[in-house]
């Protein structure tokens, strides 16, 4: 179902992004990368061995101009867009009291107005196309909260309103917008945290272990593929957060 389409990522260059990448390119969907700095071309390579094409367009989605500039290269190169993930995103943990202004506003620039910003460049495209697919990268911490990061759950607890209210106004016209919310996954960031913290971490996930990239890229795609499914969360997570 998804050969020969157009999938753009924002923050592709590792982690979550990277996965992303590679799941939809075995599936045979053409690739357009994003990150604020480089691509490695050894990314590039994998991508392009699965008998698929990518583009690469660097910027900071945060600004409406590089993310004007990051659809519309996608259009051009590729004749649509048919899937957008917003992944691109940062941390910058603090406790409330000792949080930076700058702090805050950086983690809502990036997290929160870089999802709006490539949401909003690609809803003319979509609502012409009559088809489409938007997935935003949310977390559990944006559903439950989380000591030190105030920021970061604000921002992806906006996430989580932006994506309802835009299913909604884009539905009519078979467009899907869907969020997923990661629990503890296994990348970069988590490797450099202690025994200590992880196995603290793994105590609070039913499952008893971290999840992987790969299982993120799967529930991508599925939202990818399903197009009765919009407006919906769902939990990749280990059963840390159980809705009711």
């Amino acid at each position: 179902m998804l050969k020969n389409k157009t999938v753009v990522i924002t923050g592709s260059s590792r982690g979550i992004g990277r996965g992303l990448a590679i799941q939809f390119a075995k599936e045979g969907a053409n690739i357009v990368l994003n990150a604020r700095k480089e691509i490695a071309p050894e990314l590039i390579e994998e991508i392009e061995s699965y008998g698929v094409k990518t583009h690469v367009v660097l910027g900071d989605i945060q600004y409406m101009d590089d993310a004007k500039k990051l659809i519309t290269e996608a259009k051009e190169t590729f004749g649509s867009v048919d899937v957008l993930i917003n992944n691109a995103g940062i941390t910058r943990d603090m406790l409330l009291m000792r949080m930076k202004e700058e702090e805050f506003d950086s983690v809502i620039n990036v997290n929160l107005k870089g999802t709006f910003n490539t949401t909003q460049q690609v809803s003319s495209i979509m609502l012409k196309q009559k088809s489409g697919t938007i997935i935003n990268m949310s977390s559990v911490v944006g559903l439950t909260g989380n000591a030190g990061q105030a920021n970061y759950a604000a921002s992806k607890a906006g996430v989580i309103g932006l994506t309802k209210s835009v299913a909604r106004e884009l539905a009519s016209r078979g467009i899907t917008c869907n969020a997923i919310a990661p629990g503890f996954i296994e990348t970069d960031m988590t490797d450099v945290l202690s025994d200590k913290v992880k196995e603290a971490t793994v105590a609070q996930i039913p499952l008893k272990k971290l999840g992987q990239v790969e299982d993120i890229a799967r529930a991508a795609v599925f939202l990818a593929t399903n197009k009765y499914i919009t407006g919906q969360v769902i939990n990749v997570d280990g059963g840390m957060v159980m809705n009711g």
